[in-house]
This record gives C-alpha cells, structure tokens and sequence, in this order.
C-alpha cells in the first residue's frame, strides 16, 4: 500500500484541508484511497454506519475518496470535556475518560495496537492511505508518547509533507526548526514541503522558496494560496478566523459559542447560504436582535448551562425568546432548552443537577450508555414528508414531564415520525433536536429559513434543493483543483 504522510510546523497549519484534497485528487488519478489518523483530539465527530465515531475531518477525508467513513480511519477520538480530562473513543466506543498523563500510563500500549491493526484492515481494501498527523511532530516534551506523527510515518515508511503556515509569520523558521528536531530517520521521510495560506504577491516570496529548498535539500511542493473553502475544521480555534466577508444578507443567525462548543459542523451549510450572515458569540455578550438563535452541541452541557446562566445569556435569552424570537437547539443545545439536566452518575462532572432554561418542558438524564447512531426519518414539521438523514451522539436521554405542559399550557408539535428526535413549540419560537447535520437536508433548511424570512416580510426562497452533500462535493472539487494548480507532486507519486 503506498503511503504519504501530511505532518504541520504546529496545529491549524492546513493538515486536514490538505489531506482531504490528496484524498479527491489521488481518486482521480485511480487510486483506492483511505484517509487515516490514528489519535485525533476533536469535538466536531461523525458516527459511521457502524455506530462508531470518528472524527468528522476523516469522515470529509473519506468522501473526498469516494469511500464510505469508517472506524479504522480513526481508531483513536480524544474528546475534550473540561477539568484537563478527555472521553476516549477507541475503535468508534468510548472506552473511558483520563488525563493527560493517565491516558499515556493506560492507553499507549493499547493505542498503538489498534492503529496498526487499523493499517492492516484498510491495507486489505485500499492501495493507498493518505495519513495525517497531529499538532506539531517535533514536541520534544510529548514525542515519546506521540501515537499520530511520525510513528505513524515510520511504520508505513511513508513519503511524508511538511506544511507550515504563511499566515501566522516566521514560516521558514518553523520549517527549518521542525526538521532540524527530526531524528535523522524521520528527516529522511520528508520529500516535500508546503507553505499554506499564502496572501500577497508570489514573486515576493519565490527567494524565500530558493533559499529554503538550498538550505534543506527538500524541494517545495508549492505555496497554496489563503482561501475561504468552506472545509469543516476539527477544533473550535478556526471560529475565531472566520471573517464576516458578507455585507449583503437578509438574515442574521447568532450561534451562542459555549466553551464546550462540538459538531459545529451542523452549521455549515446555513454559511453557504448567500443571503444568511451566521455569527459566533461568545457567552455573556449582548445577543441583539438577530433572526435567530442556535445553542449548539456541547461536550459538557451541564458545565456550558452553568456558564450561560452565570453570563446572563440564559436570561437574555429567555427575554429574547418572549420578545418572540426564534431559539433553536441541538444535541446539548437541545437538553439545555428544557427544564432540568441531571448528572446522577457524574459523567461529566461533580454537578449533578442544573437548572435549563426552561422554554421546552424536558427532562434529561445523563447515562452511562452513550446513543451514537445514523438516522433517517419523516419530517412533520416545518414541512410535512420530507426525508431527513442525520445522526445522533448524546449521553443524555430526554423525556417530556407532563405536569410542566399543563402547568405552563404549552402546546408542541413533534418535528419528526420519531417523536425522540425534537419538538417545536405551536407558535413555532422554540425549536430543539438531537440530529446533527439537520441543516445539510436542503429542502429542510430552506423551509425552516423561510419561516424566519415571512418573519422580516421577505419572500421565500425555493426549497427544491438539493442536500448539502452535493454542494460539499463541490465544494471537495474545487479544493482539489486548487491543490493540483498550486502543488507539484511529482517528489510523491511521480
């Protein structure tokens, strides 16, 4: 099985955007391609049609191959919950929660054999894997416990690429530090080198380009140019980048980033519509009067509730809410809604009940048995008969309390077939739901944003389209041909 490896100068570099472009462009060229990352630490995940989760880069990495995500494409999922501690997914189950420093003592051994009898698996299907490190490979303080860099490249003697990025400064010292802190071995890996992110004039840089492949031998690939792809990224630091580019829109989303924020992917395809602005806010700054509101997933949703309580975001939310704005939640977000979230097993914590914010009358418990399964559905509402796909990961099993509906007179409609997927209130103000990936149902965003549109007295815009997955292959074309004008891979595959 051929082998190429994509390691960073640091983290956020552009390992997963470049990883998913070899994936489509090596496709294109005949091969049978899997991606690969043996220790992912994300928050943003994806269950396979096993039941597994796995990182959602690598599920992206796997359509932009043209094969179906699986587990061995990621072994090993970190999911940070808070206190310095991670959930551990191994194999697509979660297997525990440790430490940094537990997590070495417990699960290296372990770790290890499962990525290379992951390696094994794929080598048996695909004839080429396209692997991703992590983080940087050179921490001197973690290298001997790194699972995912260049042990990995190692093992599959793989021809490997170093991408640093341009944007962040000091690129050719990141470059030339990274290997000159490889051991020789793995310097003897690297056959190419990326600059990524590139803004400005080419002819600037092209002396920088000369000297450094003089002075490591190495030649560089190309230098991407800095684009706005749209590609899903695996760790909440890229929403801090996002720049608002759009100054022509008719609707403002406001999306409440809790410190715990996971699978915000769920909104990527409310970002490609043109005539929605979707903005992150932090907890505990004025909401406005945007056209909605989305609570998001959360990976601790009883410490997030706490933290918008304590900001007054719950409040102002409520407030909002009864001024007669549109609230929506999903997953944790969709817990948070109800009245009450008990922990009596401390899952995630030492808090084992909170307060909700009490526009929806749900109960939720958090249990030891986790859901994490594809689904497909009917929706009732707010269009009747469309199919709806998606998928659930939750720990928290939610049940409405009687008492509160007839305490609080509220009438609600279930929004699918499966009443345990989400309701919305009658006057459809409070919506909640435990799909990831609602919004990639194009016939269903669109009817749901044309709710919000008759709101503002804007006409409503056609729902006959398609779901997001055929604007992502798009999406994955166009990456990859960018990556192919741009990169000389001629040093990695002839």
């Amino acid at each position: 099985m051929k082998a190429i490896m994509v390691v960073g100068t640091a983290s956020h570099t552009g390992k997963s955007s470049l990883v998913t472009a070899l994936c489509r462009i090596m496709w294109r060229r005949g091969w049978l391609v899997t991606p690969f990352k043996g220790q992912n630490m994300a928050l943003n995940a994806y269950v396979t049609a096993s039941g597994g989760e796995i990182g959602y880069a690598q599920a992206l990495q796997a359509w932009a191959a043209k094969t179906i995500p699986r587990v061995e494409m990621n072994p090993i999922l970190l999911k940070p919950q808070g206190n310095m501690t991670s959930q551990v997914i191994i194999k697509g189950k979660p297997v525990g929660v440790t430490n940094a420093k537990d997590y070495y003592q417990n699960y290296f051994d372990l770790g290890w054999q499962v990525i290379t009898e992951s390696i094994s698996i794929l080598s048996e299907e695909y004839n080429m894997i396209i692997a991703e490190g992590a983080g940087s490979p050179v921490e001197v303080n973690l290298k001997h416990r790194d699972l995912t860099n260049m042990r990995v490249a190692k093992y599959l003697k793989a021809d490997t690429i170093l991408v640093g990025d341009i944007e962040r400064g000091g690129v050719f010292a990141h470059i030339v530090g990274t290997l000159q802190l490889l051991e020789p071995e793995e310097r003897a890996l690297v056959k190419g080198i990326v600059i990524n992110k590139f803004r400005g004039d080419m002819s600037i840089l092209q002396p920088g380009i000369q000297w450094l492949q003089e002075y490591t031998k190495i030649p560089v690939l190309g230098v991407i140019p800095w684009f706005d792809s749209h590609i899903p990224a695996e760790d909440s630091l890229s929403l801090l980048e996002r720049r608002h580019k759009k100054t022509r829109y008719q609707l403002r989303i406001v999306i409440v980033r809790v410190p715990h924020i996971s699978n915000f992917t769920d909104f990527d395809p409310l970002e490609t519509e043109d005539s929605v602005l979707v903005e992150y806010l932090e907890p505990g700054k004025p909401i406005g009067h945007p056209d909605a509101v989305i609570l998001p997933g959360s990976k601790n949703t009883i410490s997030d509730l706490q933290v918008l309580h304590k900001s007054g975001t719950a409040r102002e939310i409520q407030e909002y809410v009864a001024a007669g704005g549109t609230v929506f939640g999903i997953c944790g977000g969709f817990q948070m809604l109800g009245h009450e979230v008990l922990d009596p097993h401390h899952l995630e914590g030492l808090v084992e009940k909170c307060q909700g914010l009490d526009l929806l009358p749900l109960r939720t418990v958090l249990k030891p048995e986790k859901i994490t399964r594809q689904r497909e559905t009917t929706a009732l509402q707010p269009h009747e008969g469309l199919p709806i796909d998606g998928y659930e990961i939750h720990q928290g099993y939610t049940e409405i309390i009687p008492s509160l509906v007839k305490e609080w007179k509220l009438k609600y409609q279930q929004l699918f077939e499966d009443s345990s997927l989400g309701m919305v209130t009658e006057n459809q103000l409070v919506w909640g739901c435990y799909l990831h990936g609602i919004f990639d149902n194009g016939p269903w965003r669109r009817a749901w944003l044309n709710i919000l549109r008759k709101k503002r007295g804007l006409p409503c815009l056609p729902t006959g389209i398609p779901n997001f997955r055929q604007q992502r292959e798009r999406i994955l074309d166009a990456l990859a041909d960018l990556v192919t004008e741009n990169l000389d891979l001629t040093p990695i595959v002839g």
